[in-house]
């Protein structure tokens, strides 16, 4: 009797544990390093994580890659510092990066996500020209929040979601060799997928 209660307190317990796990979508990073598990917040910037969901189940994220790094030493002495790396279809397909259409911004004043250490945001020009591109912060970088330094216009980046395995991997292809902000050769991103 004591083994069958045992028993079924484990899988009770097991379940319960899923559940609350698959509380917020989650997707994997698929480097030829390994992976990297992002925790993606709907509740908090609903537009920026939809159409993030919708680029990754288009498949656009299919042989793309980390191309770009920002660190202390590769930025101009005058500009605020900032330490990230960037990815997305920019370099292996620029013009279909090109024809998306930008996403409605959501500054972290609206979502409340702000830009700590693993936070993955979306890259931009101007707010709501956001596409495809994105970037994980490396420490915190209280500048890509609404109001911080590192934009003109103070709107800061879109922040949608949050590392939950893998920041080890972030910080190896962050210390990998890289060429005026850009990694020489670019990390390969075979996928990005739901969990």
């Amino acid at each position: 009797m004591r083994k069958l209660i045992f028993f079924f307190s484990i899988i009770i317990l097991a379940f319960s544990c899923k559940r609350e796990q698959s509380k917020y979508p989650h997707v994997l990073i698929q480097t030829k390093l390994g992976d990297i598990e992002i925790e993606l917040y709907p509740d908090k910037a609903p537009k920026t994580v939809a159409a993030f969901l919708s680029y990754v189940d288009s498949g656009f994220y299919k042989n793309t890659s980390f191309y770009r790094i920002l660190n202390l030493e590769n930025q101009p002495t005058n500009a605020p510092k900032s330490e990230l790396i960037q990815g997305g279809m920019w370099r292996t397909n620029a013009k279909k990066a090109a024809s998306i259409p930008g996403i409605p911004h959501e500054t972290t004043q609206q979502t409340h996500i702000l830009h700590t250490n693993g936070t993955i945001s979306l890259a931009r020009t101007e707010p709501g020209t956001a596409g495809t591109e994105f970037f994980i912060c490396i420490g915190d970088q209280p500048g890509f929040d609404y109001g911080g330094v590192n934009n003109a216009d103070g709107q800061g980046y879109a922040a949608f979601g949050r590392i939950v395995r893998g920041m080890n991997l972030v910080r190896t292809i962050y210390n990998r060799p890289e060429n005026d902000q850009y990694f020489d050769p670019p990390v390969d991103i075979f996928d990005i997928v739901r969990k």
